[in-house]
């Protein structure tokens, strides 16, 4: 019994080490700097006392530069398995305290180990990023581990929900496991990505930026896209993830948890009726209809402050999760330019992997024309969104609220690339173009008067959906009061949809 004690002693107090990271110094400076400890970060993001650690005690194999005479039990990262809201995830944390969350191969075969599960069981994986890239000391076997974990955010994309948090640096090669997952959230001053960092730029391009500049999470959402939710604080971060979830399903052969219902599926709402105004050079918020036909006005947006002129994010209606994406007049007119057409065909491209169906608020004049748009490829990334609507496989319903012209219309899930539904309002004009610009090309050579006249004949005939309508292109016009009432409806109506696309190793979409 003496031996039993003794072997529970010795596990009890390594476990007490293992648990300290790089020791209670080290935690007082993590906290001193606003930050969370990796383990307290993984205590508020499940559920209370599911959180179960594999390989607590790993240590790394290195011997260069003395290594050898300092291991620190679980080696800078804390890894294993949990609940949210009942549901099985998987879960890993760079530990800052432990040589700055460096990457070590001990590491990333933690890291690999877990995506491995997360894969097998079906599950989505979240990685809280707080790390000062690959260990020096180890060269290119830490370097290599960055490979391997990347491969298996390759094999996992489409397979398992994967979530990025990046809650203090994260430079180099490792920003790209981030880039590889669904979804990625920063916190405001306390987050930075970047490839190469404010010292390396300085040295080789002799240009002075900082961090925040660089690579913070203000940068990010708003400028380059790479982050989709910028939070205030870490704990508004961990929340908002486990708010996400609750949209998604497990994994790829699952679907949405259906949540239960307190907001009248019939429910008309008056209030619609009023909000797309009567001239159509006018803007509103399409966040205004998305809300009063959402279940409860509760929409969930992704990526907020980036392309603003088109919006996206997570809804339900009857308890069903949706995604949304919406042209946005209020900005830019709601044109599509190139960094609207990424945001969108990247969102419904991850709706279609989850079994998410699809639903469109559009109201788009077309392409955002110039000489910048068309040199940076406005041509390839437009075709982004018309591929990863006419490949998806989801549920897809259109509701064109008001202007749907030329090309814009075809890509924004049109009947022709493969809408279920397509609703427009009486208010909606589905024409080539606006109907003061085809005028002026049909009768370029005409007077002011017959011009005028051609005009309001032009309208009368073609700014309306109703040529639309007689060829089929919409299914129904409806008042927009009856809005949620129509879209739950088609939801039922195709909840049970089965479409598969021709058989291929995958489509080569323009990139």
């Amino acid at each position: 019994m003496e031996e039993i004690n003794k072997a529970y002693a010795t596990f009890q107090e390594r476990d007490r080490i293992a648990s300290l990271g790089g020791g209670v110094e080290k935690i007082e400076k993590q906290h001193e700097n606003g930050k969370m400890t990796a383990r307290e970060r993984i205590e508020m993001l499940l559920d209370k006392g599911t959180f179960v650690e594999l390989d607590k005690l790993m240590v790394h194999r290195c011997t260069n530069y003395g290594m050898d005479k300092n291991k620190i039990p679980g080696d800078g990262i804390v890894s294993g398995y949990g609940k949210i809201d009942g549901r099985q995830v998987f879960v890993y944390a760079y530990d800052f305290t432990v040589y700055g969350g460096s990457l070590s191969a001990s590491n990333a075969k933690k890291i690999v180990k877990v995506q491995q599960l997360a894969l097998k069981n079906g599950a989505p994986i979240i990685a809280l990023n707080d790390s000062g890239g690959a260990r020096i000391q180890e060269g290119i076997e830490s370097l290599s581990g960055y490979a391997d974990i990347f491969y298996q955010n390759t094999m996992a994309s489409g397979v398992i929900p994967q979530i990025s948090a990046i809650l203090g640096p994260c430079a180099g090669g490792a920003c790209y496991s981030p880039a590889l997952t669904d979804f990625i959230f920063m916190v405001k001053e306390k987050s930075h990505m970047f490839v190469t960092g404010p010292d390396v730029v300085k040295t080789v391009i002799h240009e002075e930026v900082s961090k925040e500049e660089l690579g913070g999470a203000m940068t990010h959402s708003s400028k380059s896209g790479v982050t989709h939710f910028m939070c205030n604080t870490e704990e508004e971060l961990l929340m908002s993830i486990r708010e996400l979830l609750s949209f998604l399903p497990q994994n790829n052969m699952d679907e949405t948890k259906k949540q239960n219902c307190t907001d009248e599926t019939n429910r008309e709402d008056a209030v619609l009726d009023t909000i797309v105004p009567a001239d159509p050079n006018v803007p509103y918020d399409m966040k205004d209809i998305i809300e009063r036909v959402v279940d409860n006005g509760y929409f969930f947006e992704v990526m907020t402050n980036f392309a603003k002129n088109i919006i996206i994010g997570f809804a339900r209606l009857a308890g069903r999760s949706v995604g949304i994406v919406a042209n946005q007049p209020a900005y830019l007119a709601g044109v599509l330019d190139i960094d609207a057409s990424d945001k969108a065909s990247r969102f419904i491209r991850f709706c279609d992997c989850f079994n998410i169906p699809l639903i469109t608020f559009e109201d788009v004049p077309g392409f955002l024309p110039g000489y910048t748009q068309e040199n940076n490829g406005i041509i390839r990334h437009g075709a982004k969104i018309v591929y990863a609507f006419a490949e998806a496989t989801v549920p897809k319903l259109t509701v064109i609220t008001r202007k749907a012209y030329g090309g814009a219309y075809i890509v924004m899930n049109s009947k022709q690339t493969g809408a279920d539904v397509n609703f427009a309002y009486p208010s909606a004009e589905i024409a080539v173009m606006g109907a003061e610009g085809a005028v002026n090309i049909l009768f370029r050579k005409a007077d002011a008067e017959t011009k005028d006249k051609e005009l309001e004949a032009y309208k009368e005939k073609f700014a309306t959906p109703y040529q639309a309508a007689e060829l089929g292109f919409i299914d129904e016009i409806i008042y927009p009061r009856q809005t949620r009432k129509r879209l739950i409806q088609a939801l039922e109506m195709t909840e049970n949809k089965m479409q598969t696309n021709p058989p291929k190793k995958h489509g080569n979409m323009p990139l």
